[in-house]
């Protein structure tokens, strides 16, 4: 299929003679005399890539651009720029064009640069695509009980605001899930999302991974260190376990949730992060406040938003679409047929006492698949699951 490009040029001789070199090379052209012209064909048709003259009457070659960026953000954008605008064509580029052609362009260069920037259109269309299938596959919400529905429709309407969550649930439930899937459905999906776990971190090194360390501000800080909170900046900071932390570093971090400014440990200056912190915990922080472990005024600034995911002991009507779903990503893992799951080994695994909840259901289902035959029985399940 011939690629569509748009060439935009007030110079009607330019623009024959790009149309001819291109159609020669097997592209589809089409024409706009001005930028005005320009516009109204780049809203209302889709192109592989757009050359486009500076300096035209009506509409000049930035504004085109401008409106390009704004409205066809992918479609790559390419400036053909006169001697006399050599300044405004680099301009353009620091504002988003993939690059400029000089008048009269070069062949080979122009021919050179417009593949290159129609290959990089398809990488950058390649490498969303992933992101979406990765994000799928690593936060699919699998579920349709009442918990989980309201979870999901929680997180819609959290996921696109700044506001701060409190994920709170027993062990193996899926708390960090729920914090991926904010972040994936917020406005700074395309940011990091850095995870801190507080209870594998001793209490006196929890600074210094948070805020970071300037060299030499204790014996082994051999370098600068930037800390967590730098490194999710324009992203989401993932506190994990956060009912584990120490007094000491709680402090510290009401202090950034309540300035948006952090200062590394041994350094003076103040440093702006812009960080959305969603956290979670295994244990009731109103109770950790009373007993004197965990500050008040830390616990209603976690928790604008709160969502408590439920055990897999209350939500066993998701116990078979759950294994369904770890049978076919297990077996596709292990290279082999999906196993079937007879009626009454589903029922047994829906009737188990999951301590460990859906953490503890795909180590199960994940012993039965190497150690069952074709199908899984109810024999299979007896043996194999650890009562």
């Amino acid at each position: 299929m011939a690629q569509n490009i748009l060439v935009i040029d007030d110079e009607r001789a330019i623009r024959k003679a790009l149309t001819e070199i291109l159609t020669f090379e097997g592209f589809t052209v089409e024409e706009a005399a001005d930028g005005e012209e320009g516009i109204k064909k780049i809203k209302e048709n889709n192109y592989d890539c757009i050359l486009c003259d500076i300096k035209m009457p009506k509409k000049d070659g930035l504004e085109v651009l401008q409106f390009a960026k704004e409205e066809k953000p992918d479609v790559p954008f390419i400036v053909i720029s006169g001697h006399g605008n050599l300044e405004t064509a680099v301009e353009a580029v620091r504002k988003g064009a993939y690059d400029y052609i000089s008048k009269p362009p070069d062949l080979n260069r122009l021919l050179i640069t417009l593949r290159n920037a129609m290959d990089k259109k398809v990488l950058v269309a390649e490498t969303k695509q992933l992101r979406k299938k990765i994000a799928k596959g690593g936060s699919e919400m699998i579920g349709n009980s009442e918990g989980i529905l309201k979870i999901q429709d929680t997180i819609a309407k959290v996921a696109p605001t700044d506001a701060r969550v409190l994920v709170t649930g027993e062990n193996g439930v899926g708390k960090e899930l729920v914090a991926r899937k904010i972040h994936e459905l917020s406005n700074r999906a395309n940011g990091p999302m850095i995870e801190v776990n507080c209870a594998a971190i001793p209490s006196e090194l929890i600074e210094s991974e948070l805020f970071g360390h300037e060299k030499g501000s204790f014996t082994s800080a051999i370098k600068q260190r930037l800390g967590k909170f730098e490194q999710a900046s324009g992203g989401t900071l993932f506190l994990d376990e956060i009912g584990d932390m120490s007094h000491d570093a709680q402090a510290k971090m009401l202090r950034a949730l309540q300035e948006g400014k952090i200062t590394r440990v041994g350094g003076e200056k103040e440093i702006k992060v812009d960080v959305r912190v969603i956290a979670a915990t295994n244990k009731n922080l109103l109770e950790e406040v009373e007993a004197k472990r965990f500050r008040l005024d830390l616990y209603h600034r976690l928790s604008v938003i709160l969502i408590q995911v439920p055990s897999l002991n209350d939500r066993r009507d998701d116990i078979p679409m759950l294994v369904d779903h770890f049978l076919n990503d297990l077996c596709e893992e292990y290279k082999q047929p999906v196993k079937e799951i007879a009626p009454d080994a589903m029922k047994a695994l829906q009737q188990y006492n999951w301590t460990g909840n859906i953490r503890e259901l795909r180590n199960v289902v994940e012993r039965l698949i190497i150690l069952s035959d074709k199908t899984i029985t109810k024999k299979d399940v007896d043996s194999y699951i650890l009562k």
